[in-house]
């Protein structure tokens, strides 16, 4: 069966909310400048704004009143093939969110009423080959058009008006790969950013920059060996199937005009070359530009400045997470990107030079430390073949921190971020070599989740001063929450657990003010807008896909009972 296009069909019409008012008027252009200026009724990218703050001014949801906080109306999507992990968008009070197989609906804010939706035509035996399939992650918005990425290596524009096809480019051969796109694109200054999925995979990771306005590719650039210097960094021609992606969306800088962007794992992911990587194993060398930050010419692509978080990185814990948060003070501009290791890379936002690097996380052994002045590891923990003794690896393959994102509150001054405290037993294997582009995974160890060395598996909620690092307070849960979190303008922090249930804290204390169950595990995204002169908080919730696969067998309940191909967005108000 092929997914066919529908256009203003209410699929789920019981899901939706009982009184169905007009439809909202789509009055200003979604921009550039108006991204940037990250107006307080709208979330129009997937951060929020190029600022990443993941926070909403509004304030009419408040520490004082949230306890009346009720849901206003519901949509299912159906179909949510391992849940949903999408991050909605608003746009002059129209919510914008994509389901598993890339789906996209729009939906009055108000309401919840239907106004279109686009399934577009995929390749099912493709589909079902992918290991990252076939969740979607969200979109992009400019130009009046919604940008949407496909698990079979495509972009699609639809006009936000009307739901119809704008255009539909082919950007990557994803029968080779098996390789497309999961994560969100990035609108900004008249282009479309969208990076490839799977730093395991035998391919060079492209990141593409696509016109907004006819769908032509204008530029690509291979975060594996994207220059001359950085094939220099890759032994033995490796560089030719050395994996990287940048699956996760980054944010435009306009002082600069670039775009940040952050990079995934070398390929094979667990190398056998112990302390002479340099030299030896499956890849030797650095491997430039994986596990990276780069910045990259809006317009033509061309690389400006990086750091390389990781160099030669062994452990998958890479830069894709696109969290760039952008914060000024004392009169310096500085950028703050979580790495999957659960370090917090501070940079210099003119050039990404490390103005401070702090753990988040305590389960860290796989080195001893990271110089917080120049970002050098220190006391690194390389692997041969073989059974790894000793401690487990820590944090876990899911990372210290994984994708979703936290959030920053310029009122409290304070960045909210989840921490993960978990690990793994490891054995690598001295995998065959592979030396084209192919259909397969390229891995090199087995793995386990594992708990720290004297402790247990929990996650932990953080508010913390994103330059120093300094705790104010912590929440802990007894599993890792893998859902992105969002602060507001009423001093709140709403956190969607993965048991389900979405928490809302006092942004000065982390006094819990108030819960509600949504039924079924989150691992997506959560927004705050206004419609109608009000304003709405929106949630997806659906449990399902490579990290959260491993939660029954590790936690049991209430996971094991957890429906794994369901999901719904939720979305609340006062009453």
């Amino acid at each position: 069966m092929r997914l066919k296009t529908v256009s203003r069909l209410a699929l789920v019409a019981a899901a939706t909310a009982a009184v169905l008012g007009a439809a909202p008027s789509f009055a200003q252009p979604v921009d550039t400048a108006r991204i940037e200026a990250g107006g307080a009724n709208d979330w129009l990218t997937y951060h929020g704004s190029y600022k990443s703050y993941h926070y909403s001014a509004l304030s009419e949801i408040n520490t004082s009143n949230v306890k009346d906080l009720s849901v206003a109306w519901i949509h299912v999507p159906g179909h949510s093939t391992r849940g949903l992990q999408s991050m909605p968008l608003v746009a002059d009070g129209v919510l914008y969110y994509t389901g598993s197989y890339s789906r996209v609906f729009a939906l009055d804010g108000a309401t919840g009423k239907l106004l279109w939706s686009y399934f577009p035509e995929l390749d099912d035996a493709l589909v079902a080959r992918q290991t990252h399939s076939p969740y979607n992650r969200g979109l992009a918005m400019g130009e009046g058009k919604v940008y949407v990425g496909t698990v079979d290596g495509r972009l699609i524009a639809l006009d936000m008006k009307t739901g119809k096809v704008a255009w539909d480019t082919k950007l990557q051969d994803s029968q080779k790969l098996t390789v497309g796109f999961t994560g969100a694109p990035l609108y900004a200054k008249g282009k479309v950013v969208i990076g490839s999925q799977g730093g395991e995979w035998p391919g060079r990771g492209p990141i593409y920059g696509v016109d907004a306005a006819s769908g032509k590719m204008v530029w690509t650039f291979n975060t594996v060996a994207g220059t001359e210097d950085a094939k220099a960094t890759w032994g033995n021609d490796s560089w030719r199937t050395g994996g990287g992606g940048g699956w996760m969306p980054g944010t435009y800088d306009s002082a600069t005009n670039v775009v940040w962007w952050g990079t995934a794992n070398p390929a094979p992911l667990y190398d056998w070359s112990g302390p002479d990587y340099k030299t030896k194993g499956a890849r030797p060398g650095d491997n430039l530009y994986t596990t990276s930050v780069i910045a990259l010419d809006v317009d033509s692509g061309q690389l400006k400045f990086y750091h390389q978080e990781l160099p030669h990185d062994t452990w998958d814990f890479d830069s894709s997470p696109g969290e760039f948060v952008s914060i000024d003070r004392d009169g310096k501009q500085y950028m703050v990107h979580p790495n999957k290791s659960g370090f917090i890379f501070v940079y210099d936002r003119k050039n990404a030079k490390v103005e401070n690097v702090w753990p988040l996380v305590h389960a860290i052994n796989f080195v001893k430390t990271i110089d917080p002045k120049t970002g050098e590891l220190i006391g690194r923990r390389d692997f041969t073949e073989g059974k790894v003794t000793g401690d487990p690896l820590c944090p876990h393959i899911s990372g210290g921190v994984s994708w979703n994102s936290g959030s920053y509150n310029p009122g409290t001054g304070l960045y909210y971020k989840l921490g993960q405290e978990w690990c793994m037993t490891l054995t690598v294997q001295k995998t065959t070599p592979v030396t084209e582009p192919q259909v397969q995974l390229n891995i090199g160890a087995d793995f386990k989740i594992a708990a720290p060395p004297g402790g247990e598996i929990y996650g932990h909620l953080d508010a913390r001063d994103p330059l120093t690092g300094e705790k104010k307070w912590e929440v802990r849960f007894p599993e890792p929450p893998m859902a992105s979190i969002m602060s507001t303008g009423g001093n709140l922090v709403f956190v969607p657990d993965s048991r389900g249930t979405v928490h809302a804290f006092n942004a000065s204390t982390g006094e819990e003010l108030w819960n509600h169950s949504d039924g079924v595990g989150h691992q997506g995204g959560i927004v705050s807008y206004s419609a109608g002169g009000k304003q709405y908080i929106a949630v997806v919730a659906g449990f399902g896909g490579m990290v959260s696969d491993d939660f029954a067998p590790t936690f049991g309940e209430p996971y094991k009972s957890m429906p794994r191909d369901e999901g719904v967005l939720v979305v609340y108000s006062l009453k």
